[in-house]
């Protein structure tokens, strides 16, 4: 017995190296099989995206009825590494209490809705969500005429917070963690509501991440008369989500969001793109599909990248008109990893 074992073990070994030695095939990865969300959508001819439709900055109907904001682009880029067509896509609007339930049914191909990243969300509730396309953190607007200047202040006063979000629980655990008992939280459902309850003045502040504060802030008469405090007492890290079990379509929507990091850390835009089109470097080769088949393998075109740089632009550009340009934020955490930011993307190889 022992003598024949030592003529397999060498056997064994071969066929481990072997394996090991692989490289991936694109004929055998999830999208090249078929079916799933991926295919229904391409055969579709659009993405179905679920929205805010009420957040300035990230989603929201401009003055010319349509919809405009970062969450907004991401699923124009997706359309357009698809089908070449960022218009390609329906958009429906979801409240908070609605998203979940629209991916979970497949109402909605992806949610790209201002939607914190948590451990329970990703794990629990059958969504997957994308690495994040914001950093932000929860904050408190008041009345400059208040006196109020932080969180703890607010001791004795009312503060109005939208349900079913993380901001609900957030508040109450920030209030906890510094010892104040005796405040009332107000609680709606409905964001509009929220925010004219606060400027009614039936609550003293109101609590939300602290970007859409300041784009909310920014759609109010008298936008100068309110601040949002310097205090920041959590991590909001928004993300796009799908459905949980769906891996080509994952793994599509991942990296057509990488591609938008990957065009600014190129320096590739909307507007140079076309000058990188014989470049002999072959990272960008790789990247913009004029070099190996690296789409192929996640069931999308060669040329995602290119198409989605081309026509909605890279993340960068992106933020630039959606969040600094019209609220004034600065990158902050959601620049590049070159430039101090958290913004990063694997290598397109």
């Amino acid at each position: 017995m022992k003598k024949r074992h030592s003529y397999l073990l060498p056997l064994l070994l071969l066929v481990l190296t072997a394996c090991e030695g692989e490289k991936p095939n694109a004929s055998t990865s999830p999208a090249a099989t078929g079916g799933g969300r991926l295919e229904t959508v391409k055969s579709r001819g659009k993405v179905i995206c679920g929205i805010n439709g009420e957040v300035p900055g990230f989603s929201f109907v401009t003055e010319k009825g349509e919809y405009s904001g970062i969450d907004v682009d991401i699923c124009r880029a997706i359309a357009a590494a698809l089908f070449d067509d960022p218009s390609k896509v329906e958009y429906r609007k979801l409240s908070a209490q609605e998203r979940f339930t629209a991916v979970q049914t497949g109402e909605v191909d992806i949610l790209s809705r201002n939607t914190t990243l948590t451990a329970g969300r990703d794990t629990s509730i059958g969504i997957q969500f994308i690495e994040p396309i914001f950093y932000d953190g929860q904050g408190i607007m008041v009345s400059k005429a208040s006196g109020i200047n932080k969180l703890a202040d607010l001791q004795g006063k009312s503060i109005c917070v939208l349900s079913g979000t993380t901001t609900e629980q957030n508040l109450t655990d920030a209030m906890r963690k510094i010892g104040v008992r005796n405040y009332n939280p107000i609680v709606s459902d409905d964001v509009d509501a929220l925010y004219t309850a606060y400027q009614a003045g039936r609550c003293a502040a109101v609590t939300s991440d602290r970007s859409q504060l300041v784009a909310r802030r920014s759609v109010f008469p008298k936008p100068g008369d309110h601040r949002v405090l310097d205090e920041v007492f959590s991590k909001e890290p928004l993300a796009p989500a799908v459905a949980k079990g769906e891996p080509a379509w994952t793994d599509a929507v991942r990296w057509i969001v990488y591609s938008l990091v990957q065009g600014e850390e190129f320096g590739i835009t909307s507007k140079n793109i076309a000058t990188f089109a014989n470049s002999t470097d072959p990272s960008i080769r790789r990247f913009l599909g004029t070099e190996e088949k690296i789409g192929e393998g996640m069931g999308l075109p060669n040329d995602f990248a290119t198409r989605a740089l081309k026509h909605v632009g890279n993340y960068g550009e992106i933020y630039d008109r959606n969040i600094a340009k019209p609220l004034g934020l600065d990158r902050g955490l959601n620049n590049l990893w070159t430039k101090g930011g958290l913004l990063y993307s694997p290598p397109f190889r």
